[in-house]
């Protein structure tokens, strides 16, 4: 089972409230707005702001575009 693309558009951001991007390739949920990434553990997101981790400002600018 992998994870579920539609659960990104009721999924939110807990520091921010905005919307998440998935990354497949590291299995991440990206909020370019809290600058997070939430990881995704056995196809569950885990939007826990203490188990996120910090976007580089590279990171930031890709997801941007």
């Amino acid at each position: 089972m992998a994870f579920d693309k539609k659960l990104l558009e009721i999924l939110a951001c807990p520091v921010c409230k905005g919307k998440l991007q998935y990354d497949k390739e590291h299995s991440e949920l990206i909020s370019t707005a809290s600058k997070l990434a939430y990881p995704i553990r056995d196809d569950i997101p885990v939007l826990l702001e203490n188990e996120a981790r910090e976007l580089s400002l590279e990171e930031v600018e890709k997801w941007h575009s």
